[in-house]
C-alpha cells in the first residue's frame, strides 16, 4: 500500500523473444499517421492499434500499443512479441511491393532496434513475412539485422 492507502499495481511484463518487423503496406511517399493505422485496425475489429512501434516517413519514432501489452500483429506471435512498422511497402502504383523505407526509416528502424536489443538480448529480429505468406515487409528483416 502507498502513503494514500492505495494499493501498489504490479504489471507483469511479458517475456518478449521476437521482434517483428512490418510495413504499412501503403504507397510510396504517402506519410500515414498513428491515429490512421490505429482506425485500420479498430475497423478490422481490434481493440487499439496492433502495433508497439510506427516509423514515419521522416525517420520519427512513435508509440502505438504499449509494450506491456502483447500486440495484434503477428498471429500467433503476439504474446512474446513486439511489432515494429515502418510507414511505407508498396510502390507509387500502390500494388507491387517495394522496400521504400527512407534513409531517415532505416536510420530510425536500426537505433530502435539496437535500443530494444539492449532491453530484450535473446529476442530473435525478424519479419512478418517470416510468420505468414505476405511481402511485409518488402526486404529480408532476420538477414539485415542478424548484426544487431
Amino acid at each position: 500500500m502507498t502513503k494514500s492507502g492505495k494499493r501498489w499495481r504490479t504489471r507483469k511484463m511479458r517475456k518478449i523473444d521476437t521482434i517483428i518487423i512490418h510495413c504499412t503496406a501503403t504507397q510510396e511517399g504517402k506519410n500515414y499517421k498513428v491515429a490512421d493505422i490505429e482506425r485500420w485496425h479498430r475497423e478490422r475489429g481490434f481493440d487499439s492499434i496492433g502495433y508497439h512501434y510506427i516509423i514515419y516517413l521522416d525517420g520519427s519514432i512513435h508509440s502505438g500499443r504499449p509494450v506491456e501489452q502483447a500486440g495484434a500483429h503477428c498471429k500467433g506471435h503476439n504474446a512474446n512479441s513486439i511489432g515494429v512498422c515502418y510507414v511505407g511497402g508498396l510502390s507509387k502504383d500502390g500494388k507491387t511491393s517495394k522496400d521504400t523505407r527512407t534513409p531517415l526509416q532505416k536510420l530510425s528502424i536500426k537505433c530502435l532496434l539496437m535500443r530494444l536489443k539492449a532491453k530484450y538480448p535473446d529476442a530473435a529480429i525478424k519479419g512478418h513475412r517470416d510468420f505468414a505468406a505476405k511481402d511485409c515487409p518488402c526486404f529480408d528483416a532476420a538477414k539485415e539485422y542478424a548484426n544487431i
